[in-house]
């Protein structure tokens, strides 16, 4: 069937990031496989985390299925969007019709993306993975595809104002090479392991990026354990609670 929203879309967006001035540095791609499936993880920092792993896989001629909570599909400029370019509405009262979805997906040969942290770290450290994106690597026989994602937080994320002007701000981005996903391995263990090469990638990403706060006031989107503001992921944790 003929995409004809996906490829729109990722040409507005691009203008926009072009427009806002945006500065790439994205490495591994060639670590996205050009046909067939996997599912997609990636750390969640950001409300736009995945526009820009989308964004990513473009070098691969890949289109990325995101799995995101099913209100963003009942909004009214959201919704026929995420449904034209066939997304995976995650009902978490019934999440096991989204599961299903998913696997049909990438039995058929499609990517799926994956946030396993489920919600936005606002401590923008990792926080535990659920393990359903092992399970459904298992059970479709791909394998996993790890991503790290640093800077986007700059731009929009939860706890902060939009900043959407032309701060030239940086992106890296870190892919790393597949994890399989073997059936005999504990879901668990697995995603132990695919949690791990996130957290190297996310270690990356950071030792790279060519920027650090430019005062006191401009800390806050960076870790407490490397200097700066944001919650720790103990204060972070009560946050949510809150």
């Amino acid at each position: 069937m003929a995409e004809l929203v996906y490829p729109p879309v990722i040409g507005v967006v691009r203008t926009m990031f072009k427009a806002l001035d945006l500065r790439f540095d994205i490495k591994g791609t060639e670590n996205i496989p050009r046909e067939g499936g996997a599912v997609l993880v990636s750390n969640h920092i950001g409300y736009l985390d995945f526009v820009f792993c989308g964004l990513t896989a473009r070098p691969a001629k890949r289109l990325v299925r995101f799995m995101a909570k099913e209100s963003v599909f009942r909004h009214r400029v959201s919704g026929p969007l995420m449904r034209g370019m066939k997304h995976i509405p995650v009902d978490r009262a019934a999440g096991m019709a989204a599961y299903q979805k998913a696997l049909t997906a990438l039995r058929s040969g499609e990517i799926v993306g994956v946030f396993p942290e489920a919600t936005i770290s606002q401590s923008f450290t990792l926080k535990s993975f659920k393990s359903g994106a092992a399970r459904m690597a298992q059970e479709s026989g791909v394998p996993l595809l790890p991503m790290a994602l640093w800077g986007t937080q700059r731009l929009w994320t939860k706890g902060h104002k939009r900043d959407m002007g032309r701060n030239h701000f940086p992106i890296t981005i870190r892919v790393g090479e597949p994890v399989e996903a073997d059936a005999a391995e504990h879901p668990d263990s697995i995603t132990d392991r695919l949690r791990h090469r996130v957290q190297d990638l996310l270690e990356a990403a950071q030792r790279a990026y060519p920027v650090r706060p430019r005062d006191a006031e401009d800390t806050w989107w960076m870790p407490a354990h490397l200097g700066g503001s944001a919650p720790t992921p103990e204060q972070a944790a009560a946050l949510g609670r809150s």
